[in-house]
């Protein structure tokens, strides 16, 4: 009988506070989840020391015992740092750091002299202190993931100095991009009338399209320095491979991306018959960094004695990073893969089509004053509060469900795309190919199914493995 009490009175209490309760159970039972799946995995991490039978020929128990610590020590770092973000979260909610961030930001604005009415300012001088805070909340965090992390396994290649500046210029590069297009979002939906969500979705149609076009340009050498492949092998049977399949490859890339980090990664972008292809410096084995230390110490080693010079050869090359050409043209066959089967083509779909969605629903909710009410908004209703309340809270199942599916999906896309690949003629250096960025990386090859399945965007590299092993001799 209590609990028939306790439930009427829950459905008896405000609207308001019946959001607020439902918005903070449903994070913490996110959180709870989480936590459930990263312990599956965790579990995984510290009971598996030994290189499983099945993995005895691509895997030396060196390496496998390095990936193990690595991925134990993310997780680990993953858990607290979530933890905290968690917290700090619901203390916002809780506290009402929302409201009061809204009225600091209408104080600052009072004092430059712009009154209640210039709602958009007062919008834009919420989202700098919010990114602020948010930057100076998560920098203690980062620093330990790059200097602690990063740093002991071998990865960072960073300085505090670099970092910084780094940190700095990110944080600059935000605003320019984030205040003028917020501003612009605001004054569409503050104009639009009836079928504002339809101005609105198209205008961040646009800018979606126009920063992925000027992205690689404008944007990331601001951070990475960006030259020309080089004349030769390389670059000319990756021209012959893009044109084999119709690809309008018009520029090739090498991204110095080594001065912060030595994982390795390849991309293309571009729209219509303007596509370029970026690799890492870390991806390429004579352009790697860290291979010419190796060289270098091995040529020191070398001098101590003349005995043993084809030992040290086959430790220098064994440790080598990167892969050689006929990998690297393998990957890129995978990554053109995604391009020739519509797999970009269908995201950009997916994500408009989502985009939409959500500002219709944004249309049919913001007139709600108990939303506002809920996170402390009694007297005013804030477009830009709006957009937060009902995106960042009030869609987080939806969000939830949608990034699960998308997982999914994605996993069905590199499977497609590697058999692209294997129709290419690459499958055994795919193959190869996959061993080696595990390698380089430090990824665990053995994964929980749960925690695999929700999380993993790409197939685990076993799954990989098996669905190229018959034809690798193609």
């Amino acid at each position: 009988m209590g609990t028939w009490v306790s439930q009427d009175a829950m459905w008896e209490m405000p609207a308001e506070k019946r959001i607020f309760g439902a918005v903070l159970l449903f994070s913490w039972t996110v959180c709870l989840w989480e936590t459930y799946l990263a312990q599956r995995q965790r579990r995984i991490y510290k009971t598996t020391t030994h290189v499983p039978l099945e993995l005895g020929q691509i895997m030396d128990s060196e390496t496998f015992e390095k990936s193990r610590l690595y991925q134990l020590d993310k997780s680990t770092f993953s858990f607290w740092s979530g933890l905290y973000s968690e917290i700090e979260g619901t203390l916002i909610l809780l506290f009402g750091g929302i409201p009061y961030l809204w009225r600091l930001s209408g104080r600052v604005c009072g004092y430059a002299g712009f009154g209640p009415e210039y709602e958009i300012t007062q919008s834009l001088v919420f989202l700098l202190l919010a990114t602020l805070f948010s930057a100076l909340t998560g920098l203690p965090w980062s620093l330990y993931n790059t200097f602690v992390i990063e740093e002991k396994h071998g990865f960072n290649q960073q300085t505090l100095g670099f970092f910084m500046k780094d940190a700095i210029k990110k944080f600059i590069v935000t605003q320019c991009i984030l205040l003028p297009v917020s501003s612009l979002l605001l004054y569409i939906i503050k104009i639009g009338g009836d079928y504002f969500f339809i101005y609105a979705w198209l205008f961040t149609l646009v800018v979606s399209l126009v920063l992925v076009t000027i992205y690689a340009d404008y944007i990331a050498p601001l951070f990475d320095k960006f030259t020309p492949l080089p004349e030769g092998k390389l670059k000319q049977e990756i021209e012959v491979m893009a044109k084999s399949i119709d690809f309008p490859l018009t520029k090739v890339y090498v991204v110095e991306g080594s001065k912060r980090s030595s994982h390795s990664n390849a991309y293309f972008y571009g729209f219509f018959k303007n596509k370029r292809i970026v690799l890492f410096d870390t991806l390429l084995e004579e352009y790697s960094v860290l291979n010419k230390d190796i060289q270098e110490s091995g040529v020191e080693s070398h001098n101590d004695g003349e005995g043993d010079s084809e030992e040290i050869k086959a430790k220098v090359k064994n440790k080598k990073q990167g892969c050689k050409n006929e990998e690297v043209l393998a990957v890129l066959g995978h990554e053109l893969g995604h391009w020739k089967l519509g797999h970009t083509v269908k995201n950009i779909i997916i994500s408009q089509m989502n985009s939409f969605l959500c500002f219709f629903l944004f249309a049919v909710l913001i007139g709600r004053k108990e939303l506002f009410v809920a996170f402390g908004f009694s007297d005013s209703q804030p477009t830009l509060i709006g957009l937060l309340i009902i995106f960042q809270f009030i869609f987080s199942p939806y969000n939830e469900v949608l990034s699960f599916c998308l997982t999914v999906l994605s996993r069905r896309f590199e499977f497609q795309a590697d058999a692209f690949a294997k129709k290419l003629g690459k499958a055994k250096d795919l193959y190869s190919a996959l061993i080696k960025l595990n390698k380089d990386n430090l990824g665990f090859p053995v994964s929980d199914w749960l925690f695999s399945m929700w999380h993993y965007s790409h197939p685990p590299l076993l799954e990989r493995l098996q669905a190229l092993k018959n034809t690798k001799q193609d």
